[in-house]
């Protein structure tokens, strides 16, 4: 419990006391570290915001960057591909993942910047880093995800589509998408890194996992980040809370950018939907299978 609070006043939190109390000011404060992090923001410690914490801690310079197995994870990671993007060089998504993309860009700049190019992250990169003014923080790999978007296939048979979640919704929007000639693969997984990995190895051109929740709501959740938004998602996010909010009679229904580890650690576009109650969303099934084909449809005739 002590390092929780530790590890919270770390990430920017103010008049906490380490103590071995999990009290109703640290529930705030993991609340608000939660919403700063695009997590579920719901006070509760569990595994994802622990992970989350840890990685908070890293700051760029503190440890060696570089490529490895399993990939080394952190603010630091993604201040260096926020920087590396800025300065044209494409390290991926900025996703905090140091992945094969991010280690390309960091020997890229290294090799532009008289460094030796070797991939490793280390004292001299972050000072090169340091000196060079960076301009805009938007992420060179926003601009390549506009462009694989935009010259991608239009059509529902060329563009494979990965659906995971609710089993019957599921199921019934994967036939009517399979009736339209598109090619659906529809996941066992239930946890977010493993559909994201399944979906990546499967090289879709897009993601949606869908979920049943208790109370009453309709949300569509993409992956959004300080220096990144993934613009196909939020467009299919958009998509799905309007059309499915209308269905479930919900006006509130809202597309919100998140780094759930399914939307973060996927390679496409990628969107996580939460609807509810049960009942309803069973008794209106059909309609919402035939909502979601349609604006998969719609999202890649036009994914921008």
């Amino acid at each position: 419990m002590r390092d929780l609070h530790r590890k919270l006043t770390a990430a920017g939190e103010t008049g906490l006391t380490p103590s071995e109390v999990y009290t109703a000011d640290t529930a705030g404060a993991v609340e608000r570290f939660q919403q700063s992090r695009g997590l579920p923001a719901d006070g509760v410690c569990g595994p994802a915001t622990w992970a989350a914490l840890v990685e908070a801690g890293h700051r760029l310079g503190d440890r060696l960057l570089y490529l490895r197995t399993p990939y080394q994870r952190g603010e630091d990671v993604a201040d260096l591909q926020r920087r590396l993007g800025a300065l044209g060089f494409s390290a991926g998504r900025v996703d905090g993942i140091l992945g094969p993309d991010t280690a390309a860009a960091v020997s890229a700049f290294q090799q532009n910047a008289g460094l030796t190019a070797d991939g490793i992250c280390g004292p001299d990169t972050v000072a090169v880093l340091g000196r060079i003014p960076s301009g805009d923080n938007h992420s060179m790999e926003m601009l390549l995800e506009r462009e694989r978007l935009r010259s991608r296939p239009r059509l529902l048979r060329d563009a494979p589509i990965a659906l995971a979640g609710a089993d019957s919704l599921v199921v019934a929007a994967a036939r009517l998408l399979r009736r339209r000639g598109a090619a659906v693969v529809v996941l066992a997984q239930r946890d977010g890194s493993a559909v994201a990995a399944a979906a990546n190895e499967l090289d879709t051109a897009v993601l949606l996992d869908v979920h049943l929740a208790d109370d009453r709501t309709c949300e569509a959740f993409y992956f959004a980040t300080e220096g990144f938004t993934s613009t196909g998602g939020k467009r299919l996010a958009e998509l799905l809370a309007g059309g499915l909010g209308e269905i479930l009679e919900q006006p509130a229904a809202a597309a919100v950018g998140m780094r759930l580890a399914l939307l973060r650690e996927s390679r496409m576009p990628a969107v996580a939907c939460r609807l509810g109650p049960p009942p309803v969303a069973v008794e209106r099934q059909a309609a919402l299978a035939e909502r979601i084909a349609r604006c998969l449809a719609a999202w890649i005739a036009e994914p921008l």
